[in-house]
């Protein structure tokens, strides 16, 4: 997986006038040049918010992501566990490290 690929895509789509304009104008050539996996180019693609977060995007970027794409923020937190229910656990990142630290203080 590439999880730093992918954000820092979303880095530079949140924060770049011509990345923005390509995502709409070019997208397949602009997910070129960032070397994701065939899921994250997928999910990126379809702006599938919820197996983003799965993969392992930090929130912070991918709530200005959901924003971009005309999401309302209800939707976003939805989209988030709607994708862990489809999706499983949370694989990468920040958030995988929380969810087994909060398992193992469980004792699951």
């Amino acid at each position: 997986m590439s999880l730093y690929a992918m954000q820092k895509f979303l880095y530079h789509l949140n924060r770049d006038a011509g990345v923005q304009t390509r995502f709409k104008t070019d997208q397949e050539a602009l997910l070129g040049e960032y070397p994701f996996t065939d899921e994250e180019r997928s999910a990126i693609a379809s702006g599938d918010v919820g197996l983003i977060y799965v993969l392992g995007a930090n929130g912070q970027l991918l709530m200005h992501f959901a924003a971009y794409l005309g999401m309302p923020w209800p939707d976003y937190i939805a989209s988030m566990r709607e994708g862990v229910a489809k999706h499983g656990p949370v694989r990468a990142g920040v958030y995988a490290m929380t969810t087994a630290m909060n398992e193992k203080v469980a004792g699951v």
